[in-house]
């Protein structure tokens, strides 16, 4: 059968890049080891450059960048998990990066931080090879990347490497799905599910936010607060919209209640959201459903688009 349609051109190209190198970086022996990227941009018709040094896709412009952060736990997990999820925002036109940072395997808070503002430094230094507006930058995570697009929100000085220095590290806006956000309380909560013979750990060092902090099992705790970024709320805090289930095991929603009420009692109620997610567990399905996305690039393109 032989059929002539007429799709019209409205969607544009995605192009994916894969295993791009940022930084450079060691392990906790010393180790040397590179920490990658992916991107996703809708920078053009690439094959059809490659193969003939033209392109037929008119250019849009620059377009904002969101930096996408995987949780895990702050576990080892592959850059490129939830790409497919992210995919929602390159459709719209935003330039969408996966990033890898150092597991708490191989390095301690605030490695993985580090590590988060360099990616950011990286992609400001090249934004003119990858069509990327330098200007308008945003973080996104789910769970422990939630924790760490929430650090980011902060804008906070420091924990800057000396990769890519001439560029900034500050974003524009932020969106903290489940992130813990509050370290100590995540630790309370699993000292207290030691008391269970059946629970998964039995010692501080053995959790995801022991095992994030590294050193003495006996200062984990005081030492929590250092690593939770809403103790940090500044003037500089960028726009943030946190996602919470209210059904969530793992990470309590109080947790994001208290973040959001922090946030308003800095004064930050009008560039601050939150929403509870009905029946939302940690991560599980309704958190990523289409109403949330569209919500979540509502609140992007007023801060990055308007």
């Amino acid at each position: 059968m032989r059929t002539v349609i007429d799709p019209g051109k409205e969607r544009r190209t995605i192009n994916f890049l894969d295993n791009i190198c940022f930084s450079h970086v060691k392990d906790l022996d010393g180790n040397p080891l590179d920490l990658y990227l992916s991107l996703m941009v809708q920078n053009g018709n690439s094959e059809m450059r490659l193969a003939s040094g033209r392109d037929d896709e008119v250019s849009t412009g620059l377009q904002p960048l969101i930096v996408w952060i995987n949780g895990a736990g702050w576990r080892k997990c592959d850059k490129n998990l939830m790409a497919a999820e992210m995919q929602y925002f390159a459709e719209h036109g935003y330039a969408v990066a996966c990033i890898t940072y150092r597991h708490s395997g191989i390095g301690h808070f605030p490695d993985q931080l580090i590590d988060v503002k360099t990616a950011v430094r990286f992609l400001r230094t090249h934004a003119a090879q990858y069509g990327i507006d330098p200007e308008r930058v945003a973080t996104m995570g789910r769970s422990a990347g939630g924790h760490l697009s929430a650090w980011m929100a902060m804008n906070t000085d420091g924990f800057d490497s000396d990769e890519w220095a001439d560029s900034s590290s500050r974003v524009q806006a932020a969106v903290d799905w489940f992130g813990p956000v509050d370290v100590k309380t995540c630790n309370l909560i699993e000292i207290e599910n030691f008391k269970n013979p059946n629970h998964r750990w039995h010692k501080i060092e053995e959790t995801h936010g022991g095992a994030l902090l590294g050193g003495d099992p006996e200062t984990m705790v005081d030492r929590s607060d250092s690593a939770s970024p809403i103790f940090s709320i500044s003037e500089k805090t960028a726009p943030i919209i946190i996602l919470h289930g209210d059904q969530d095991p793992l990470v309590p929603v109080s947790m994001s209640e208290d973040f959001y009420a922090r946030l308003v009692k800095a004064g930050l109620e009008d560039q601050s959201e939150l929403l509870i997610v009905k029946n939302g567990g940690h991560g599980t399905r309704e958190l990523f459903q289409t109403e949330c996305k569209e919500r979540v690039l509502a609140f992007l393109n007023k801060y990055l688009k308007s």
